[in-house]
């Protein structure tokens, strides 16, 4: 058991709805929030950094706001008893920042490397998930080893995404075949592979894992195609709805398949769970999960967080807590 850990007491605290055990911790921490980073989500990774370093030092934390690369590790050896992980994608979720963690024995927030470098490959978590009974849209590989995208084995409309990524970059909405074809390919040109993935029309759903407790369902509606970059971070006029039209024994199945995946990849301490809903058959579908979701004023987690009574800063605490823990 290191310093950090040590210092909390056995005193057990129960979350609403779940049977959550979280140390009390007996004095305050020097904290290290790592934020930035190399990836593309970079500019949303600031500004949740920003976000918790606030909180942080809300709650009496001794706290330091780091930049980190693949390059540059010195944030990694700032004396700390805790890593505050706000770094998306690459080198954030992919367990690549964890694993530096590990190596150099400093606790953090959030999944160990393993669970995050499975949560990070859409391709290996959507086979898990296939495997465990857990419903997600079919799917199609496409890499360098293939070759371009045989428009038989999968029809549009269809998702052509990134295998590994974030935050919607790179996503397209292919109606027919040549643009299917042709976001396959530059996305395999470009990083060596690409995932396709078939079309669900209807509400898009989220779910926030805290501990051992789904959170509130979300929906989430936008003006665009669908939830991208620019609707997620930027637009004003997207809209975040816990009061959702839809049976509520739906709503209790995709939060308890949202906890089963968490625990599927071995995730610990947080996540959330991405879903659609096909409107017509109002079958769930899984699209993926993340281990180190927002924490911006846009971010989905802290806003489920709130629906269930838990403020940013306790959410914060909790997360530090159940991670220790």
């Amino acid at each position: 058991m290191n310093q950090a850990e040590s210092s909390l007491v056995e005193t057990a605290v129960t979350l609403r709805g779940t049977s959550d055990r979280i140390a009390q911790p007996v004095r305050l921490l020097d904290i290290t929030v790592l934020a930035g980073g190399p990836g593309v989500e970079r500019e949303v990774s600031l500004m949740s950094g920003q976000a918790v370093h606030a909180a942080l030092v809300r709650l009496g934390h001794r706290t330091a706001l780091r930049d980190i690369s693949p390059d540059d590790l010195s944030a990694l050896h700032r004396p700390a008893d805790f890593v505050f992980i706000a770094l998306h994608g690459e080198f954030g979720e992919d367990g690549a920042v964890q694993r530096a963690l590990d190596e150099v024995g400093v606790p953090y927030c959030g999944s160990g490397a393993a669970a995050s470098a499975m949560a990070f490959d859409k391709l290996r978590s959507k086979d898990m998930f296939a495997r465990a009974g857990i419903p997600t849209p079919d799917y199609h590989p496409v890499h360098g080893e293939n070759g371009s995208l045989n428009p038989g084995k999968m029809r549009p409309p269809c998702v052509v995404k990134p295998v590994a990524s974030g935050s919607s970059v790179d996503v397209t909405i292919a109606r027919d075949d040549d643009r299917m074809v042709d976001a396959a390919n530059e996305l395999v040109r470009r990083t060596g592979k690409a995932l396709v993935e078939r079309y669900i029309d209807g509400p898009e759903l989220t779910v926030g894992i805290v501990g051992e407790r789904a959170l509130p369902v979300c929906e989430i509606r936008t003006r665009r195609e669908f939830y991208d970059y620019q609707a997620k971070y930027i637009d004003e006029d997207t809209e975040y709805l816990f009061d959702i039209d839809l049976p509520q024994d739906l709503l209790a199945q995709i939060q308890a398949f949202s906890l089963r995946a968490h625990r599927l990849l071995g995730c610990r301490a947080f996540s959330r769970a991405d879903w659609m809903v096909d409107g017509r058959s109002l079958q769930p579908y899984l699209i993926e999960l993340n281990t180190i979701p927002g924490f911006t004023s846009h971010s989905l987690l802290p806003k489920a967080a709130a629906r269930a009574g838990i403020s940013f800063d306790e959410l914060c605490r909790r997360i530090i807590e159940l991670s220790l823990a």
